[in-house]
């Protein structure tokens, strides 16, 4: 279907050029084969981006995942987080609904939910398929969102549990993010003396330049423009996480004196 669609698209181009000919000859041919581009290039570009915001962020890496497959990877990794300590929170799966209902719309987010109680809810989900799955086939801040995303999950009842530590942690790794990434979103969801530190990864001998070196760093990688072709809900983690770092380097000044 996929390749009968686009060998139809690419008839516009001559099927242009053959009525411009006989309507006004080789001029007229050469009207109707620029129209009949013009027409082509505009379909193509409305199929690929059909389904949303996502359908052009998830093919940038070695693959493609469409929108509607990375909203059931996403919600089928909710629901490990949400599984994870033997009871489900009734505070993490508004927070889960809240988050779709945000970054899809309502109609999206529920025929979403309706898919996955319909079909993934009844498989065995896997950590490992989903993040083998999803890793090649998006950008590394994008998996830094996916684990914050996760980590306020677990977090909307009030308290981050161990057994959703282990999950995160499984996560983490399978998507292949640094452990000094893992720890540094850990960080902003754990009080700690020295959370500020392990926010802007670095050790809390750091000197006063490492300290301003981290800040810049890490503002860089957490940068909100970095997702700003995704929904709104996602540039609101982003900001969140932004925020986190600039508050952790502030109160490292505001401890040192600086």
């Amino acid at each position: 279907m996929l390749i009968y669609l686009h060998s139809k698209l690419f008839d516009l181009k001559w099927i242009g050029a053959i009525l411009g000919f006989y309507v006004r000859g080789f001029v007229g041919a050469v009207i109707g084969f620029i129209i009949g581009s013009i027409l082509d290039r505009i379909f193509r570009s409305s199929s690929s981006t059909t389904g949303g915001g996502f359908g052009k962020i998830f093919q940038e890496q070695g693959g493609q995942v469409s929108p509607g497959d990375f909203e059931l990877n996403l919600l089928s990794l909710s629901s490990l987080v949400i599984k994870a300590d033997g009871k489900v929170s009734q505070q993490e799966m508004d927070f889960v609904r809240m988050y779709f209902v945000q970054a899809y719309g309502k109609e999206r987010a529920n025929a979403t939910f309706r898919t996955f109680n319909d079909v993934i809810k009844n498989r065995e989900i896997s950590v490992d398929k989903i993040c083998n799955y999803l890793r090649p086939r998006v950008r590394y801040e994008v998996r830094l969102q996916i684990l914050h995303f996760l980590f306020n999950i677990s977090n909307a009842d009030g308290h981050v549990s161990e057994a959703e530590l282990r999950v995160l942690l499984e996560i983490s790794q399978n998507l292949q993010l640094a452990n000094s990434d893992f720890e540094s979103i850990k960080a902003m969801f754990f009080k700690s003396a020295d959370n500020s530190y392990k926010i802007l990864e670095i050790e809390k001998s750091a000197s006063d330049s490492e300290v301003k070196k981290a800040y810049r760093s890490m503002a860089k990688k957490f940068h909100p423009d970095k997702l700003q072709h995704m929904d709104e809900a996602y540039q609101k983690g982003a900001q969140e996480k932004f925020n986190k770092v600039q508050e952790a380097y502030e109160q490292i000044q505001k401890e040192r004196g600086l």
